[in-house]
């Protein structure tokens, strides 16, 4: 697994790919500290968000929009055993 900024004040944490049901998927888990702790978010490449702890609408759909833009890219250094 491996740490990564998706915004000034967000992170991420990447899965390996792993199989289920023949698809390659990689999971994605993105917090944010806040008082008292952490609000986060959990997506499964490629059928994205599937879990939201706290995060506005509009966050998880700029989220949404990182990782439809960048999955090829998450998928290709993935395989490269970048993360």
């Amino acid at each position: 697994m491996q740490w990564v900024l998706f915004t000034d004040r967000d992170c991420g944490l990447l899965s390996s790919i792993f199989e289920e049901n023949g698809v390659e998927k990689i999971c994605v888990y993105i917090e944010r500290p806040v008082e008292g702790g952490f609000i986060d978010a959990t997506c499964i490449l490629p059928d994205y968000i599937r879990q939201n702890n706290g995060f506005s609408d509009e966050e998880i759909k700029e989220f949404q929009d990182i990782l439809e833009k960048g999955s090829l890219v998450i998928y290709k250094f993935a395989r490269q055993g970048v993360f």
